[in-house]
């Protein structure tokens, strides 16, 4: 499964108002690891940034002066996200800045919704914390996802934030990482050891019916909270 967290900066808060995208950051996950492949483009946007926006992800107007428009950089931009499930923290807002652009080329592009999956993670933590704040900056705290060297906002940096934050709010590993080299205090340091003859059977020990339906009770609740994303649950469905 192919999915591309994704984020964006503004000139401002409303499309409606002539606002445009001025950064746009991918990174791509492939069955739910990071592949390190990402997409990264400022936007000249052929207009004035507000001076609230400036305070929050600190882009001048001067900064984009030589940075291509968005219809420069469109093709590329759909290449690399289509057919993908798009994971937007507040989806809404990215996703209606991302039309109103496909919008301003006059409707050569279809919606982002029929180019890809979109999966809101600001929903998702509503959900699995009612009540709670949920924005990326509590979220990174109660997942423990560092973010202190994020002083400004950034889309290529909030996007790989947001990566670590989705992964593990779904219950998922980030990675699993094996050793190249055993430690030289383990017994693999010493070389192989024949196993005697006359040692004790293994003793099996299987699951009671119990903790079998407790097993599934919490796959399927990984499955709820990630979508359908839960790859143990379709590893056990391909295997039988």
């Amino acid at each position: 499964m192919r999915q591309i967290v994704l984020d964006t900066e503004t000139t401002g808060l409303e499309p409606s108002q002539g606002h445009r995208i001025i950064e746009i950051g991918c990174v791509e996950l492939i069955d739910r690891k990071l592949t390190g492949n990402h997409y990264h483009q400022y936007i000249n946007p052929e207009r004035e940034i507000d001076e609230g926006a400036i305070a929050v992800h600190g882009i001048s107007n001067e900064f984009l002066v030589d940075k291509p428009a968005f219809r420069d950089i469109v093709a590329e931009f759909i290449v690399f996200i289509k057919g993908a499930e798009l994971v937007i923290h507040n989806a809404p807002f990215d996703v209606g800045f991302i039309n109103h652009e496909f919008n301003l080329l006059q409707n050569s592009y279809p919606d982002l919704a029929s180019l890809c999956r979109i999966l809101d993670t600001l929903a998702l933590a509503r959900k699995t914390h009612p009540g709670q704040k949920n924005n990326l900056d509590a979220l990174c705290k109660r997942y423990d996802v560092a973010n202190a060297h994020r002083e400004l906002h950034g889309a290529l940096l909030d996007a790989e934030i947001l990566a670590d934050v989705y992964l593990r709010m779904t219950g998922g590993q980030v990675a699993m990482l094996l050793e190249d080299k055993p430690d030289s205090d383990s017994d693999q340091s010493q070389g192989i050891r024949p196993i005697a003859r006359n040692r004790a059977a293994l003793k099996i020990i299987n699951a009671t019916p119990d903790e079998i339906e407790a097993h599934q009770q919490r796959l399927a609740a990984i499955d709820k909270s990630s979508g359908g994303a839960c790859v143990w649950l379709r590893q056990h469905a391909e295997s039988n």
